[in-house]
């Protein structure tokens, strides 16, 4: 039996200093896209990394996680980064 994978919604600070938030069940390996390691990740993270994992937050399923990454991508950048400060 394989091991169940949580959903988890992350953000990254990218070079240029922004935000940048997401989803996935496979955290290492999607940073490792995101900074151009792998094949994947968004274009813009690719084009502006290197990227650091600066937040995550478990979710219990794909589409909780989908919620949360709608939720926080509406925060200003000041409440994202009180965000990351309190984690």
């Amino acid at each position: 039996m394989t091991k169940a994978k949580h959903w988890v919604v992350y953000l990254l600070r990218c070079r240029d200093n922004h935000l940048y938030c997401g989803i996935t069940n496979q955290l290492d390996r999607r940073i490792r896209q995101h900074n151009g390691e792998l094949k994947g990740g968004a274009k813009y993270t690719r084009a502006n990394s290197p990227c650091v994992l600066v937040y995550q937050e478990k979710s219990k399923d794909r589409s909780s996680a989908s919620k949360r990454e709608c939720e926080i991508k509406t925060l200003s950048r000041g409440e994202k980064l009180l965000l990351i400060k309190l984690s």
